[in-house]
């Protein structure tokens, strides 16, 4: 937490829209809701890459996803 790079993202005036065009557009359901609210906080915040290994990520859209595994 003392780290100066650290930056906390929580959901920004206008969330709830953002989180349901990526619900939408990546016919996100069940479990997988989870996986599309981090996207959306993460467009929120200008954030264009994540680094994951699940591969839901990558049906949100403007989110680029690159598995740190392989």
């Amino acid at each position: 937490m003392e780290s100066p790079s650290l930056r906390l993202l929580g959901e920004l005036q206008g969330h709830w829209s953002e989180l349901k065009s990526v619900l939408v557009a990546g016919k996100f359901t069940g479990s997988s809701i989870h996986d599309a609210r981090i996207a959306a906080l993460c467009r929120e915040h200008g954030v264009t890459e994540l680094w994951t290994a699940d591969r839901d990520f990558s049906r949100a859209s403007g989110i680029r996803t690159r598995n740190p595994l392989i």
